[in-house]
């Protein structure tokens, strides 16, 4: 029997198996007598399941909440969700009966997700981008992607971990820690790491603790997570969706995202929260690759031969499902933007953290240099591992009226859009441009923080231009993942892109929760 045909006769709540190499879901006796499991389960086929009557989305959030019980607080120990939504399961029974008197809001109705803990949501958890100046406080309102998960019949199930401040506050940080919520692991070997700054969403949806997730990106944040952790991770373009109630760092670059076991459940997410209504999902078309030119950004290649190995597999794929590869494509202005970005970002950061903590009127920091000084005091808990050197560094910066800051500004954006992506999009005819995300996760090591090997998020990060990255194969239990970059505005056709790419691949696997790698 397929997995799709068993998953379309199946309803309730799953048992864990005993985690460790080879764990997976284990069926259980569902309160009316229904098995299932839920490994893997894709937003289509819970909605398929709840629409002919055979669970409903008290039944989801149950087996979710179980899940994260079992682990994320106890047997591999996680740490990727922070807190659960004290009123998921009413939110849940509101929506079955909505369900029930023929109102469905559409594909997210009565599907729990999870979000990053620096998106404000309007109830009684905690928005606090994993700082404790922020751990007790709530927020006054929901941030507009959370109001749009609401109104698309979502259930906000709970607040992920995150590299604290969006990994905005030290030069030698480590990915996926926080002060509120400690060291996230790599569900696939528990010792790596799951990169950040969206850790907690990537290690929560790879080890299905949801159906999908949010993260939020600067540079990085959601592609990196997504590809250390084996999960689709879209980054938008800049604008695409709103980004008020999230705790800022550089509003020139900063954008939610969604993060799924799938480019299909990706899509849906971004119909919901995108501003435009676009429907993302109508368009994936798994021969959406023939014809399509794609420049390969060759300069990222060569820091790991076993990512190379992978890289060319995934080249042949595309080829194979017939792509026009452009072979190679070169952005020499890449090699330029990493200081004027650093500058903006510094500047941004302390301009842009001032305006949002000025709507937080629950607690008492106003300003970064408030920050500052209650990290200094809470140094043992705050400052156990590594510093606040960005912190420091953004608070010497003025207002972004300052010449350096509007000098810096046109600088990165010119390397990154105008001498680099639109050039070579326009001088090859390109639909996208293919790179490697990045090497496999690193043994975790807060003493001395993350050891980046490569990849590529920057030329999309700074132009504010869409990327998604895709499971693209394995380095032993580590995933490694493609990115393609694309277009302003061009969602609906990286997409497709990348959906065709899934379907012709099929990589992605769940984790087994290894400690370690031998």
């Amino acid at each position: 029997m397929e997995r799709r045909e068993f998953l379309a006769g199946v309803a309730g709540t799953v048992g864990v198996a005993k985690w460790g190499a080879g764990a997976a879901s284990t069926p259980r006796r569902a309160a009316h007598g229904i098995d299932i499991t839920m490994d893997e389960v894709t937003i289509g086929e819970l909605q398929s399941g709840m629409a002919a009557g055979r669970f409903g989305a008290r039944d989801l959030v149950e087996h979710y909440l179980q899940r994260i019980a079992q682990l994320d607080r106890t047997g591999p120990a996680l740490r990727s969700v922070l807190e659960t939504n004290p009123d998921a399961l009413a939110i849940a029974a509101t929506l079955d009966e909505e369900r029930r008197t023929g109102r469905v809001r559409g594909p997210l109705h009565g599907i729990p997700i999870l979000i990053k803990d620096n998106i404000d949501t309007g109830d009684r958890m905690k928005t606090s981008a994993g700082s404790l100046a922020l751990a007790d406080t709530v927020a006054p309102r929901d941030a507009g992607v959370a109001a749009r998960l609401r109104a698309a019949g979502a259930i906000i199930l709970g607040k992920t971990n995150l590299s604290e401040w969006a990994n905005f506050r030290s030069t030698k940080s480590s990915s996926g820690w926080s002060g509120r919520g400690g060291q996230t692991r790599n569900p696939y070997v528990l010792d790596r790491n799951p990169c950040g700054s969206s850790a907690g969403t990537g290690s929560a949806i790879s080890a299905n603790l949801a159906v999908a997730g949010i993260g939020t990106e600067t540079d990085g944040s959601i592609v990196c997570p997504s590809h250390q952790c084996g999960l689709v991770g879209l980054k938008p373009t800049v604008g695409l969706l709103p980004g008020d109630g999230i705790v800022p760092i550089s509003h020139s670059q900063d954008t939610a995202g969604p993060m799924a076991r799938t480019v299909t459940d990706a899509a849906l997410l971004l119909s919901a929260l995108a501003r435009d209504g676009g429907d993302y999902g109508r368009l994936l078309d798994p021969g959406a690759l023939k014809g399509a030119r794609i420049g390969v950004l060759r300069q990222s290649f060569g820091f790991d031969a076993r990512v190379d190995r992978i890289m060319e597999e995934s080249l042949a794929a595309l080829q194979n499902a017939g792509a026009v590869l452009v072979d190679p494509v070169k952005i020499a202005s890449a090699t330029k933007i990493g200081e004027p970005e650093v500058e903006v970002l510094l500047y941004e950061f302390k301009t842009d953290l001032a305006a949002y903590l000025a709507t937080r009127t629950d607690q008492p920091h106003r300003s970064l240099a408030d920050l500052i000084a209650f990290n200094t005091a809470n140094a043992e808990r705050e400052l156990p591992w590594f510093g606040q050197e960005l912190f420091t560094m953004a608070e010497s910066k003025g207002p972004l009226t300052t010449l350096a800051y509007r000098k810096a500004l046109a600088a990165a954006r010119r390397y990154a859009r105008t001498e680099g992506l639109d050039a070579a999009f326009a001088r090859h005819g390109l639909q996208a441009i293919v790179a490697p995300t990045g090497g496999p996760a690193w043994v975790t090591d807060l003493l001395n923080g993350d050891h980046f090997s490569g990849g590529e998020s920057t030329l999309s990060a700074v132009s504010g231009y869409p990327a998604i990255s895709v499971p693209a194969g394995f380095v032993r239990e580590l995933p490694v993942g493609l990115t393609l970059m694309g277009k302003s505005r061009d969602e609906a056709r990286l997409l497709a892109l990348a959906y065709a790419f899934e379907q012709a691949t099929k990589v992605r696997r769940a984790p087994t929760f290894v400690p370690t790698l031998a």
